[in-house]
């Protein structure tokens, strides 16, 4: 039967690694960005049993050159060859999960639907939510599995980029962009990561880990539809752009988003990053 939701509890991972484990590959997603290894190192400590580990920087992205982004999208062809590699092929169930709230994982699912591949989930509250039930995990490397053959077809969801973007925004016709970054980064407050601080003119603020409850698992579908319906002030999904600091958390809107029944939102994924770094970008700061 079909999984309608994006997110899988642990309940519902544990049965599908039951029934047919061989037909689901459970990626750790995890990363630090202060630290590249620490994602790699945290999954050699401990992860999912099976799992393998997935390198924002590596797998996730492609290599930055100053003006596109700090975690510019990955060559989608290599990111099919290496899920093949990983087992995967085009009726696999992949599973991301990470340890920091969906952060990374959020980046997984949604670059997995840019693939074109619908079997694409998040575990719901992470590796904390698995051994909070008391399940088991492993440490040291990944187990090898056969390889597989997923490869690219459609993808099922839209990207907006800085040419398209930047005119509509300067001519006060832009979607409504909606930022995933904290307050005050949005404000143009404490910026330590982009040159510049302030936010896309027009763009409305959405902090990621408002998706989350006190366990760091989603907020119900409800709750969520609420939130998002607020900031789109009547325009649905479809009308709206997310975006962050550098496409990776502004993912975790968008999972959001789908886990509430609106779907159709397009990522911009040069995010702050590109933008602040392209000459004359216009900048606002402040509130919303």
């Amino acid at each position: 039967m079909a999984h309608s939701s994006p997110l899988v509890t642990v309940a519902q991972l544990q049965d599908w690694l039951q029934q047919e484990p061989a037909s689901v590959l459970v990626l750790d997603a995890s990363f630090d960005l202060a630290d590249a290894q620490a994602g790699r190192q945290a999954f050699r400590q401990a992860h999912l049993p099976g799992a393998a580990h997935i390198d924002l920087d590596m797998h996730l992205s492609s290599q930055p050159n100053g003006s596109n982004g700090r975690h510019p999208l990955p060559d989608f062809p290599a990111l099919a060859e290496t899920l093949a590699r990983l087992g995967a092929d085009n009726t696999t169930r992949i599973v991301a999960y990470d340890r920091q709230g969906a952060m990374y994982a959020a980046r997984a699912w949604w670059l997995l639907r840019r693939a074109g591949h619908a079997q694409a989930f998040v575990l719901d509250g992470g590796l904390s939510a698995w051994q909070t039930a008391g399940l088991p995990v492993e440490d040291g490397e990944a187990a090898p599995r056969k390889p597989g053959s997923f490869r690219l077809r459609p993808a099922l969801v839209e990207i907006v980029d800085y040419e398209t973007l930047r005119p509509l925004v300067e001519a006060g016709t832009a979607p409504l962009v909606v930022d995933a970054r904290a307050p005050d980064r949005f404000r143009g407050e404490n910026e330590t990561l982009d040159r510049v601080g302030g936010h896309i003119p027009g763009a409305r603020n959405r902090f990621f880990r408002d998706n989350l409850d006190a366990q760091g698992r989603f907020l119900e579908p409800a709750a969520l539809r609420a939130a998002f319906e607020t900031v789109l002030e009547g325009r649905t999904a479809a009308e709206a752009v997310m975006q962050c600091g550098s496409g990776v958390t502004a993912c975790h809107n968008l999972l959001a988003l789908e886990v509430a029944g609106l779907s159709g939102a397009r990522l911009y994924p040069g995010s702050w990053s590109e933008w602040s770094s392209r000459p004359g970008s216009p900048v606002a700061t402040g509130t919303d």
